[in-house]
């Protein structure tokens, strides 16, 4: 609490201000006591020369691209009391359900065949339904599924925390990132809110990460549940314990996702009075890119089309698309009467929809998993993309995967939206023998073969 009382202290000190400007423009990261002053300084002007060094950050370090994934639920049953959760154990409105093998080749053809290259699989903790065992099952199904062109090249897994041995088993199976949300940092909040179940207990939870990481997962993913708590209070709580990670692993998170509480069955958010304005939402997104400048930002489709435009310049790096947050729900729409969803979309564009969207506002949709594949993993990605490096890699694989798309999913409109937005991109890829390779590997994904790394 020391850090807010002293962000409160000096938020309007116009030298520190200017000093702390000073640091995050060297592109090297604030603490998080730092950030706190930043984010509770009410000055607009201050606000808005943040709000450019979060724009030129994410360019600095991401360029232009927009990875997109989707998320895949594959059981709602959970032993937890989560009071934030339409899927708490004391939930009888909601439908429960969970994949069969068979149900996953179906979800994940369907899920190919709108252009998916990248899943984030969840589940509710219950170890009778969703043991360790099911879900290595699941991630081995999803990896051998081959349908016309289409592949999922890697599963990004978000379930409960665990022991260092089935992290390592997660590991084995080949996972992407292990995410986690904290939900909220604050100690009593935390334990009010989930009273029953294993969830309940906070050390266990907060230290998963260390255990992941100890497992040998490279690559982590932090969040917190925007509304439980109050918001400089999480903000500080999720920079250190980045921090942490950074100190302790030599690492800081891969990601950081920003989901704020929504409406879904049995949840009113209403009922959790920490909610946050989409202009505090869009300050923490800015506030999070200058400290952290070298983490993945994640926004879901908890978030409408506007608000997710709006954080998109700020720093986000990732986002989903077409999702579906029902037990499956991509191969068939769920009947309304069946809702198995975790929270209610609010944007429910299709996938081709959103790929000609970010093509219209000037990004480019990348389907890229090349680093994971190729081993740039864990502190070798961080080497890379805090020297600036990665983008070698990153912009030609993006236009080589959203080409892919194009070739085998896109509407016509978006297909030629996206022709346009290759050609222009060629000749901004600075080194002269990977834009030739690049141009090279285009024409071959015409002609019919697929799946160019660098």
């Amino acid at each position: 609490m020391d850090t807010l009382e002293y962000a409160r202290a000096h938020k309007d000190d116009k030298t520190l201000l200017s000093e702390i400007l000073a640091k995050a423009a060297l592109r090297k990261g604030l603490n998080h006591r730092e950030a706190a002053v930043l984010l509770l300084c009410e000055d607009e002007t201050v606000t808005e020369q943040m709000n450019r060094l979060a724009r030129q950050i994410k360019l600095d370090f991401y360029g232009s691209r927009i990875v997109i994934f989707a998320p895949l639920y594959l059981s709602n049953y959970c032993v937890n009391g989560c009071t934030y959760c339409p899927y708490h154990a004391k939930n009888k409105h909601i439908s429960r359900k969970k994949l069969t093998q068979e149900d996953i080749v179906r979800e994940v053809t369907a899920l190919q065949d709108m252009g998916h290259k990248r899943l984030a699989i969840e589940a509710g903790e219950d170890p009778l339904h969703n043991p360790i065992s099911y879900i290595l099952e699941c991630i081995d199904t999803i990896y051998h599924i081959h349908h016309k062109n289409g592949a999922i090249r890697r599963v990004n897994v978000n379930i409960a925390a665990t022991t260092e041995e089935e992290y390592h088993m997660l590991k084995e199976a080949g996972i992407g990132t292990y995410i986690l949300f904290q939900e909220t940092y604050h100690k009593e909040s935390y334990e009010k809110l989930h009273p029953t179940g294993p969830k309940h207990n906070y050390d266990y939870h907060t230290e998963a990460m260390d255990r992941a990481m100890a497992g040998g997962i490279d690559d982590v993913g932090l969040g917190v549940l925007f509304g439980l708590e109050n918001y400089p209070y999480e903000l500080v709580g999720l920079l250190m314990h980045a921090e942490h990670l950074e100190a302790v692993h030599g690492v800081g998170p891969h990601t950081i996702s920003i989901p704020r509480i929504k409406k879904a069955e049995d949840i009113n958010p209403d009922d959790f009075d920490n909610g946050i304005s989409d202009d505090i939402f869009e300050k923490i997104v800015a506030c999070i890119r200058v400290a952290v400048p070298y983490t993945g930002m994640i926004i879901s489709t908890r978030e409408s089309k506007a608000c997710r435009e709006r954080v998109l310049r700020l720093g986000v790096s990732q986002i989903s698309g077409g999702s579906r947050t029902s037990v499956g729900g991509y191969a068939e729409e769920e009947p309304e009467e069946e809702n198995s969803a975790q929270f209610d979309v609010s944007d429910n564009r299709t996938l081709d929809q959103v790929v000609r969207w970010l093509m219209e506002l000037g990004y480019i949709p990348s389907f890229c998993t090349a680093c994971y594949r190729e081993g740039r993993t864990g502190d070798r990605f961080m080497s890379l993309c805090k020297s600036g490096q990665i983008q070698n890699c990153c912009h030609p694989n993006a236009l080589m995967t959203l080409k892919e798309y194009l070739e085998d999913y896109a509407s016509p409109d978006t297909q030629k939206k996206g022709e346009q937005v290759i050609a222009a991109e060629i000749p901004r890829i600075t080194n002269d023998k990977v834009r030739e390779i690049a141009k090279e590997h285009l024409k071959e994904l015409h002609d019919g073969k697929r799946d160019f790394r660098f």
